[in-house]
């Protein structure tokens, strides 16, 4: 894959995400891509960056703390616009490590990584925005919270000094029907609704929809999407 090619996927994810927009009465550009970059050649990630694609995603911390450094010796002045994000699994015991690192971390489920991403925020001297991740499907091999945990923990990290909780995070169901996916994600933007009324403070972000299904999420109302394959192709094993 060269520049233009990513410049071309771009556009055309930017197309869809318009058209998704378009289809549920949304105004276009209200639903941001974060581009997930985890196991793509740095290169490709760099053209993606000089192509406009500003919100990288990386799901392993081992890799994703490097992969800042690098990209900032590529890119030079240019790579102060990145914003990276967190989106995979983060274990309490790297929780230290993240904070401060990351414009927003999605997956955030449970209060003990909560505190502790909290108490090394303000150790920094910063406020680390975070997602609450919801296990909207219910499956047994998915992280997060259970849909009944969520309004209270919602409000439990809300509370917490150094975090911005500004929403939640989910996972569709993988082979779901366009209806199902749009059912569970309607479940979780019904989740936030709950937990803005009970925290009384707004809750904009909602982290939902992959490659394979991130139109359904934008029709229930998604402002994130994180997509890989569909931009850059399949990654190197």
């Amino acid at each position: 894959m060269n520049p233009s090619q990513i410049a071309a996927n771009l556009r055309q994810l930017h197309d869809r995400i318009d058209a998704a927009c378009l289809r549920a009465g949304r105004v276009a550009g209200s639903v941001r891509l974060v581009a997930v970059s985890k196991r793509i050649d740095l290169a490709l990630v760099a053209d993606a960056v000089r192509a406009g694609q500003l919100d990288l995603g990386e799901n392993r911390l081992q890799d994703a703390l490097p992969r800042q450094d690098e990209l900032a010796a590529a890119l030079g002045a240019g790579a102060g616009d990145v914003r990276w994000h967190f989106v995979g699994h983060l274990q309490r015991n790297k929780a230290a490590r993240a904070a401060g690192r990351f414009a927003l971390i999605h997956g955030v489920h449970g209060e003990g990584l909560a505190a502790r991403l909290d108490r090394k925020a303000g150790e920094l001297g910063t406020v680390q925005p975070v997602l609450l991740q919801v296990n909207v499907t219910e499956e047994p091999q998915k992280d997060g919270l259970a849909p009944d945990a969520l309004v209270d923990v919602a409000c439990a990290v809300a509370a917490l000094p150094h975090l911005d909780l500004r929403g939640l995070m989910a996972m569709g169901r993988q082979g779901a029907s366009e209806a199902e996916l749009r059912r569970d994600f309607a479940r979780v933007r019904d989740l936030r609704d709950r937990a803005q009324a009970a925290c009384g403070r707004p809750l904009p972000e909602l982290s939902l929809g992959m490659s394979g299904d991130f139109e359904a999420a934008i029709l229930e109302g998604s402002t994130l999407v994180r997509i890989g394959t569909a931009f850059f192709g399949p990654r190197r094993t």
